[in-house]
């Protein structure tokens, strides 16, 4: 698995011009399922940003997680992160889980974020999303288990 991790304020993601999600401030969290991926690879991906530290305390140190400050967070499904551009200009996908398996263990990170106490917002799994998200740093964390 692999996540792209950035720290955001307000965030919303719509699905053919309707609004699907929306998360005031937090983590916009890209998730990208890998051919192989394990069935103890969500829980694992979750207590990671569930615990990531990466929004300021009072003395401007970023030293609180999403959970910390009060942060919700917008998973969204993004099997472009398993590209491979290496060779030529056209990525090739190959290492990207088949759709069914990607879409289990997406929602089943879902569950596990929620698990840990972040309120969590999903996309749809396998649409065309349209993303509209505030950066907040900007802050981006790539995390790869």
């Amino acid at each position: 698995m692999k996540a792209v991790i950035q720290r955001v304020g307000r965030t919303s993601l719509s699905v053919e011009g309707k609004l699907i999600s929306e998360i005031p401030f937090g983590l916009a969290v890209y998730l990208g399922v890998k051919s192989g991926d394990s069935d103890d690879m969500p829980a694992a991906m979750a207590k990671k940003i569930a615990a990531l530290r990466i929004f300021e305390d009072g003395e401007g140190k970023m030293n609180l997680s999403a959970r910390d400050v009060g942060g919700e967070v917008l998973l969204i499904s993004q099997f472009t992160l398993c590209g491979d551009c290496s060779h030529g200009n056209r990525p090739s996908f190959t290492a990207a889980e088949r759709p069914a398996r990607a879409e289990e263990l997406y929602l089943r990170t879902a569950k596990e974020l929620a698990a840990c106490g972040i309120p969590v917002k999903t996309g749809v799994f396998g649409a065309d999303m349209k993303i509209e998200q505030f950066n907040d740093g900007p802050v981006t964390i790539i995390y790869e288990i």
